[in-house]
């Protein structure tokens, strides 16, 4: 969608909003230039959670059968 600068002053909120629900950049013609506002793509929660490296991989029910006695110090 392309608008002229003062079209994009008068109905910003309703411009942005637009573009964040179908995801199409806005195109604003300011001096015979294009600038454009694009909405990023939501990043999942997941992708944010931070990586770790020392973490048990294999079934939980080994654990409960590993003799932890030498680790234990009361």
């Amino acid at each position: 969608m392309a608008v002229t600068a003062s079209d994009l002053r008068a109905n910003i909120y309703k411009l942005l909003d637009q573009a964040l629900e179908t995801g199409r950049p806005i195109e604003v013609e300011r001096r015979g230039r294009v600038l454009k506002i694009t909405p990023e793509a939501p990043v999942s929660k997941l992708a944010r959670l931070p990586r770790r490296e020392k973490f048990i991989r294999g079934d939980a029910s080994d654990l409960v059968h590993m003799d932890w006695s030498s680790e234990w110090k009361p």
